[in-house]
C-alpha cells in the first residue's frame, strides 16, 4: 500500500447507502425531528451466532479454510519473465459442500481488458509532471508523462497470467473459467466438509516495470550500473494464483481486484523454491532451508554473529554487492524457503543487494529470537545502514506490547521501487539517499523521516492484517487504520518531532470537507483513501485511547482483540464488540459517529451567564440588587441633566420624604416579616439547603453549547478564574443523549469565572476552534510577504528546508498500491 497524497483532486462524487440505513429509516418519528446519536448498533451489526458471538470473540464453531502451497519458480532475468509450477492442497473446514473454488489472478489487473483499466477515469490520475493539453489550449485536463509511459509499457508488453496444465491429484483436467482477475475451478467431485483436495498448475507472466504501471511489485531497472545492460531489483508479490478466502460472513470473497482494495487470504504452509541468477541475493517470507547451497561460509558465519550483535551485521557488504553489480553471472542457483501458518508469500531478488541483520531477543516461548534484516542497493546508502533494521526491531518492541509476541522467525525490510508494501515476514520500502555531483550520497530530513515511518508502518502490518487477518478489500480501515494508529504510537516513541499524521488536528481539514464518505465504505468506492482509511480511523482510535476510555481500559481491550483474533479473520463487528465488552464502556455512539457517518466535530460555546441566588432574605438580596443597579451605565440624558443642575427634587428640598432619602433597595419591616413567613413555610431539609447555599455564597454559571458538526463528543473545558488559576472539566459525551443539538451545563464554583475554552488541547478534532472560546478571542492570523516567499522559493537551501518540514507520502490514487 503506497503512501497517500490527499492533495490529489477527485472529480467523481457519488451517493452511498450506509449499512443499516434502511433499517433506521424504516421507523420514522412523527412527533419531533429526532435523531438518536446514542441508538444502539444492533440493527446495523450482524446478529451474533455460533461463529462470532456477542462479545466479539470467535464462537464455538468458528472455522476457516487451510491452503498449503508447494511452488517451484524460475526467474528469467533477461526476459524479465517468471515461470512456475505449483501444487495446492485445499482443506475444506467449512460446514458447506464446495463444487468449485475461486482463485485470485492479480497479474491480470494489468491487462488492457481488465475492469480496472476499462473503468479508469480521466482527470487527476497519474503522476505529477509536465503533460499535454488539448489543441485548443483551453481544456483544463492534462495527460501526465507518467500516464503516457504507463500506456506505452502496457501496449508494448503482454501482461497477465498464462495458465497451463490445470489438473487434480489424479492427473485429470480441471474445467476452469477466467473471470477478469478471478479464476473459477470446477471440481471433478464435490468437496465435502472436512475433506481435502490437491491440484496443480503451471503459470507464467511477464514481470511489469513497477514504476511504469504503478504496481505493488515488479522490477526496477538501473541502466547506469557498470554491468553491461544494467541491473534490476525484482520484487515479487501477488505473483502466484492463490485462493480467495471462503468465509462464514460472505462465503467466497471474490470481488475483482481493481488495484486499490487489497487481499483477503487464507492461512497455510508454503514450500517455495526460487531459481535465480547465481549472484542474486534472495529475501523471502519464511526461513531459508538450504543456506549451505546459496551462502558462502563467511556469510553463514556473519549470520550467526548477527544473532547476538548489538548493531546490525553485514551479511553481504557494500563492496561485495558492488562486485556482483559489475560482474554478473550466467549461472543459476536455487533458494528454498519454508513458511508455516502465513496468509501470503512474497520475495525479492537482485545482485545489487547489501544485506544486514541483527537478532531481536524478545523472549517468550513462541519465538524468543527474531532475525531483523534489511536488503538494499548502494542507493540506500548510510540511510538504510543506520535506520532500516533498527526501525524493524523498534516496531516489534512496541507492537508486541499492544498485541502479542512477534511469532515468526524473521522480519525483513527490502528497498525497492514500491513506496511501501507488506507481506508475512517481509516488507518493501522505497526511500533512498540522493546522489550528489561529487559522487557522494546524502539524505534529507524528509527522506530520513520517510524511511523510519514507512518501515514502522509496513512491519506493523505483519501484525495487522498478516496475523490478525482482516478483510482488506471490504474494510480497508481494519488494517490501515488500526496499523496507522499503532505506527503513530511506535513512531512517537521513536521521535515525537516527526509528524506522524495521527493527531486529531491532522484530520480536521478532511472532516470539514464535502468530498468524503463513511469509513465503513468498501475500499474501491472511497473518494479519498488516505484520510478515510488511514488518518480518520487512526485519529478516532487515538481519541478513544487518550480521551474517551483512557490508556488502561483501551490498551486492555485492544490486546484482548488482538489475542482473540490472532491467526483468525475478524470483522468490524468483532472489533467494535470486543472493545466495548473488554473495556466495559458503551461505545455505540462513538462507532456510529466516527465510522458510519460523515459528521464532524464542531462544538461551539455560545453563551456563559451567571445566575443569582435569590435567598428571599431582603438584607442579602436587596444589597445585591442595589449593586446590580449601580453597575448599569447611567442614562446619557440623566447624566447631562445632572450636569446642568436643573432637577426638581434639588430645587424643592422642603418637601422631601423617606423615599427621597432612601432608594428602592432599602429594607423595611414589611420585607423582613415576609422573609420570616417564607422560612416558616419551608421543610427542614429545604431550610437547611438554603442556609448552606447562603453560607457558601457560590457562583452559579450556565454554559450554553451547540453541536454544529453533528458528531457527538465529550465536552472538554478549561475554566479560567479571576484569581489567575484554571482547571479542566471533562463532560462525557452522554450529555448530548437527549438533546444532540444544544445543551446547557450548570457550573457551581466559589471563584469568579472569566474565560471558558472548549477542547483547549485539540483532543477531539474540532474543526472550528474559534467558536471554542468565550469570550470570543481576536482571531490570530498572519500577513505573508510575497517577496520573501519568492526569495524562499528561489533559494535551494531554503527550498530544501521547506520540503523537509513535513513528510509527503505519495500514492497513485487509482492503484493505491502502497502506504
Amino acid at each position: 500500500m503506497r503512501s497517500l497524497n490527499p492533495s490529489k483532486p477527485v472529480f467523481v462524487l457519488f451517493s452511498l447507502l450506509l449499512i443499516g440505513g434502511a433499517a433506521e429509516a424504516a421507523i420514522r418519528q412523527t412527533k419531533i425531528d429526532w435523531e438518536d446519536h446514542f441508538r444502539q448498533l444492533d440493527e446495523v451489526l450482524p446478529t451474533p451466532n455460533v461463529y462470532r458471538n456477542a462479545a466479539g470473540e470467535p464462537g464455538p464453531q468458528y472455522w476457516q479454510q487451510q491452503v498449503d502451497y508447494v511452488i517451484s519458480v524460475e526467474l528469467d532475468e533477461d526476459a524479465r519473465r517468471l515461470e512456475a509450477t505449483q501444487l495446492i492442497n485445499y482443506r475444506n473446514n467449512s460446514p458447506d459442500t464446495l463444487r468449485y473454488l475461486w482463485l485470485q489472478l492479480d497479474q491480470n489487473r494489468f491487462r488492457s481488458d481488465s475492469i480496472a483499466e476499462l473503468t479508469t477515469t480521466f482527470g487527476g490520475v497519474g503522476r505529477r509532471g509536465p503533460g499535454t493539453r488539448s489543441a485548443s489550449g483551453d481544456a483544463p485536463a492534462q495527460i501526465s508523462l507518467g500516464e503516457l509511459r504507463r500506456r506505452q509499457f502496457m501496449a508494448d508488453t503482454e501482461l497477465g497470467y498464462q495458465l497451463d496444465n490445470l489438473i487434480d491429484e489424479l492427473g485429470r483436467p480441471l474445467e476452469h473459467v477466467v473471470v477478469g482477475t478471478n479464476l473459477r475451478i470446477d471440481l471433478n467431485e464435490p468437496l465435502r466438509p472436512g475433506e481435502d483436495i490437491a491440484f496443480s498448475m503451471d503459470f507464467a507472466f511477464n514481470i511489469p516495470e513497477e514504476d511504469a504501471v504503478w504496481a505493488r511489485a515488479g522490477y526496477e531497472h538501473f541502466p547506469d550500473d557498470a554491468r553491461e545492460g544494467g541491473n534490476d531489483i525484482f520484487l515479487f508479490a501477488q505473483w502466484f494464483p492463490r485462493l480467495h478466502a471462503y468465509t462464514d460472513y460472505e462465503a467466497w470473497t471474490n470481488k475483482p481486484f481493481l488495484g486499490r482494495g487489497e487481499f483477503t487470504l487464507e492461512f497455510g504452509n508454503y514450500d517455495v523454491e526460487m531459481t535465480v541468477p547465481a549472484d542474486h541475493i534472495v529475501a523471502s517470507t519464511g526461513e531459508l532451508q538450504n543456506p549451505d547451497d546459496v551462502l558462502t561460509a563467511t556469510q553463514r558465519e556473519r549470520l550467526e554473529q548477527a544473532r547476538s550483535a548489538e548493531r546490525p551485521v553485514f551479511i553481504v557488504t557494500e563492496e561485495e554487492a558492488l562486485e556482483n553489480e559489475r560482474e554478473g553471472s550466467d549461472a543459476m542457483r536455487t533458494w528454498r524457503f519454508r513458511a508455516e501458518n502465513v496468509r501470503d508469500f512474497a520475495w525479492a531478488s537482485s545482485r545489487k543487494f547489501i544485506w544486514d541483520a541483527r537478532g531481536y531477543h524478545q523472549g517468550g516461548e513462541v519465538q524468543p529470537l527474531v532475525m531483523a534484516m534489511s536488503y538494499y542497493p548502494k542507493e540506500g546508502g548510510e540511510l538504510w545502514q543506520k535506520y532500516s533494521t533498527e526501525s524493524v526491531i523498534h516496531t516489534m518492541e512496541v507492537y508486541s506490547r499492544f498485541s502479542f509476541d512477534y511469532p515468526y522467525p524473521v522480519a525483513i525490510s527490502v528497498n525497492g521501487p514500491v513506496g511501501g508494501m507488506e507481506y508475512p515476514m517481509i516488507t518493501f520500502n522505497g526511500p533512498r539517499t540522493t546522489l550528489q555531483e561529487d559522487g557522494s550520497r546524502t539524505y534529507s530530513l524528509a527522506e530520513k523521516r520517510f524511511l523510519i515511518g514507512v518501515v514502522i508502518h509496513e512491519i506493523g502490518h505483519i501484525y495487522f492484517p498478516m496475523i490478525v487477518n482482516s478483510d482488506e478489500r471490504q474494510w480497508t480501515w481494519m488494517d490501515e487504520g488500526l496499523n496507522s494508529f499503532l505506527d503513530g504510537v511506535a513512531g512517537r516513541e521513536w521521535d515525537p518531532e516527526i509528524p506522524w499524521g495521527v493527531e486529531p488536528a491532522d484530520v480536521v481539514d478532511y472532516m470539514r470537507s464535502e468530498m468524503q464518505v463513511p469509513i465503513m465504505t468498501q475500499s474501491d468506492s472511497v473518494l479519498n483513501l488516505g484520510p478515510n482509511a488511514y488518518t480518520k480511523p487512526a485519529v478516532a482510535l487515538n481519541i478513544l485511547r487518550e480521551t474517551i476510555l483512557g490508556r488502561e481500559l483501551f490498551d486492555f481491550a485492544f490486546r484482548e482483540y488482538s489475542r482473540r483474533w490472532q491467526y483468525k479473520r475478524p470483522t468490524p463487528a468483532d472489533f467494535f464488540r470486543t472493545m466495548e465488552e473488554a473495556s466495559g464502556v458503551d461505545l455505540d455512539w462513538f462507532w456510529r459517529g466516527w465510522f458510519y457517518s460523515t459528521d464532524h466535530v464542531d462544538i461551539s460555546i455560545d453563551r456563559v451567564y451567571r445566575l443569582r441566588l435569590d435567598t428571599e432574605d431582603p438584607d442579602i438580596d436587596f444589597d445585591r440588587l442595589r449593586q446590580e443597579e449601580a453597575d448599569k451605565p447611567l442614562s446619557l440624558t440623566v447624566e447631562r441633566n445632572r450636569e446642568e443642575g436643573d432637577l426638581w427634587i434639588e430645587r424643592n428640598p422642603d418637601i422631601r420624604d423617606f423615599y427621597d432619602d432612601n432608594d428602592q433597595f432599602t429594607v423595611t419591616n414589611r420585607e423582613r416579616n415576609a422573609y420570616r413567613d417564607f422560612l416558616e413555610g419551608l421543610d427542614d431539609w429545604e431550610r437547611a439547603a438554603l442556609e448552606r447555599a447562603v453560607e457558601e455564597d457560590q457562583n452559579y454559571y450556565v454554559l450554553d453549547f451547540s453541536n454544529l458538526g453533528g458528531l457527538v463528543m465529550p465536552i472538554i473545558l478549561e475554566l479560567s478564574y479571576a484569581d489567575g488559576e484554571s482547571e479542566m472539566l471533562r463532560i462525557p459525551a452522554e450529555i448530548w443523549r437527549r438533546s444532540p443539538e444544544q445543551v446547557s451545563k450548570l457550573i457551581v464554583t466559589d471563584r469568579e469565572l472569566v474565560q471558558v475554552v472548549v477542547d483547549p488541547r485539540w483532543e477531539t478534532a474540532d474543526v472550528d476552534i474559534e467558536n471554542n472560546h468565550y469570550p470570543r478571542r481576536i482571531i490570530p492570523s498572519r500577513i505573508e510577504s510575497y517577496k520573501q516567499r519568492r526569495s524562499d522559493a528561489d533559494d535551494p537551501v531554503r527550498r530544501d528546508l521547506m520540503h523537509d518540514s513535513t513528510i509527503e507520502l505519495e500514492e497513485d490514487d487509482e492503484e493505491g498500491e502502497g502506504e
